[in-house]
């Protein structure tokens, strides 16, 4: 039976917390100067991970609670993020936050809004926030085309994942987006992001991804030679660019 959701990240969070790729430091910017969020905003991260899109909004100088329910992804963000005085978890999930009515300013969702029921947390988010509060989705599209290495990756996937196909193209597009929001949508942006990775960095991030076969599956060492010679055909000074369309969509509801 296939993993859900919650439980499918739980063997790989390791090569999570290590591999995944941050966001850009534009994200924020357009968000405090072009969307206008106050900088000392209350942010609700639903379905926050290891906490990498936690960390990017604590730094920016946000109170954030992270929201998530997979235990080992949540305890990896606590673990990591316990340094900061604003920072606090709930476990929950994005359609069941726990969180108190009207008690946030942004809810945000970063490379997550694939999993969740869409028209459940529409009413989840707007109990959460208040009055004249926003949502922020974000996420990192993977490009699969502009270079040999990008191109080799997509075909590496499509031959050697499970279950890539029904995953692979689940993020929202500008269009899907405006229908989401409706009339709420405020602001799309897009920002060109790249990853630099060795190969090292290169098979941990391969390994976080949800459909690659793990050590034991009849698909795991094929893939791993796969890696290993589109590494060696494309690097360059020992290190390949995995490149990101980080796209992000603000509004109310």
């Amino acid at each position: 039976m296939a993993l859900n959701s919650t439980q499918r990240f739980s063997d790989r969070v390791a090569n999570y917390v290590r591999y995944r790729p941050g966001y850009p430091a534009e994200l924020v910017t357009f968000l405090h100067e072009t969307c206008g969020v106050p900088v000392r905003a209350k942010i609700a991260d639903i379905g926050a991970g290891t906490g990498i899109s936690s960390k990017l909004l604590l730094d920016a100088g946000h109170p954030v609670i992270a929201v998530e329910p997979n235990d080992a992804m949540r305890q990896a963000a606590d673990q990591w993020l316990s340094g900061y005085p604003n920072y606090s978890s709930v476990a929950a999930p994005a359609e069941q936050t726990t969180l108190p009515d009207a008690s946030v300013d942004l809810v945000a969702a970063a490379q997550a809004f694939h999993w969740f029921d869409r028209e459940k947390v529409r009413g989840e988010f707007a109990r959460i926030l208040r009055p004249d509060g926003l949502v922020a989705l974000f996420w990192n599209i993977r490009l699969l085309d502009g270079s040999d290495f990008l191109r080799g990756y997509e075909t590496l996937l499509r031959t050697y994942g499970v279950d890539y196909s029904a995953v692979a193209e689940r993020y929202s597009d500008d269009a899907d987006m405006q229908a989401w929001f409706g009339a709420g949508l405020r602001h799309i942006g897009h920002f060109h992001y790249v990853q630099k990775l060795d190969f090292d960095g290169l098979r941990g991030r391969l390994l976080s991804s949800s459909y690659v076969p793990q050590a034991g599956h009849p698909n795991h060492e094929p893939a791993m030679q796969a890696l290993r010679t589109l590494f060696d055909t494309t690097a360059r000074q020992g290190v390949v660019d995995f490149a990101y369309d980080t796209r992000i969509y603000v509004g109310k509801l």
